[in-house]
């Protein structure tokens, strides 16, 4: 009998020997080989997508904290010369109210230093004006607190000028469209 069971369980094991588990996923055992497999595949890709999107994160910070960075330095440099360009072209006025000051000095023709003197305001005007500096209009025109600070009312000649400015104790300027000195202005009331 020992003799029977013996060939019957080395043919099993051929059996057993010949059969891929991996080659047929409807055999049993092999669905859960095929799992595993996937399984961690899935959770190396995972890992990886995770390190990818860690690095990129990394990069981005490191990217923005570079542009905050520089930014700040390009501001720090246009604050410090902002007005450069406006100093300069005053450097030509300056240069003129020199020669204005030797003129009045010099000359006793009184004609002569108020032309000159006048040029010099004009030319200060004009590069003023260059720059998108303007003067703002407020004699007669009616007061708005948006432009206007008023210093005083005073009794108004007519009922025409109640709410209107009468005189500009100090003028107010716009650059560009943006006021950027009130008027002090005399409000008749």
């Amino acid at each position: 009998m020992e003799e029977q069971e013996m060939p019957n369980k080395a043919e099993n094991a051929e059996k057993v020997e010949g059969i891929d588990h991996n080659a047929d996923e409807n055999a049993a055992g092999a669905e859960q080989l095929n799992e595993a497999v996937d399984e961690a595949s899935e959770t190396d890709k995972l890992k990886a997508a995770l390190q990818d999107q860690k690095d990129k994160f990394l990069r981005l910070m490191a990217e923005f904290d570079n542009f905050r960075r520089r930014t700040a330095k390009e501001r720090l440099e246009l604050m410090q010369t902002a007005g450069k360009d406006v100093i300069i072209s005053l450097l030509d006025v300056l240069d003129d109210c020199d020669r204005a000051e030797k003129q009045l000095v010099g000359s006793d023709d009184i004609a002569v230093q108020k032309e000159g003197i006048q040029l010099v305001f004009n030319k200060l005007r004009s590069t003023l004006q260059q720059k998108g500096v303007k003067a703002m209009e407020s004699i007669g025109v009616s007061f708005d607190v948006e432009q206007h600070e008023a210093i005083t009312e005073i009794p108004a000649p007519n009922e025409e000028m109640k709410g209107k400015v009468m005189d500009e104790v100090v003028k107010g300027y716009f650059m560009g469209d943006k006021i950027i000195r009130f008027a002090k202005v005399v409000v008749g009331k």
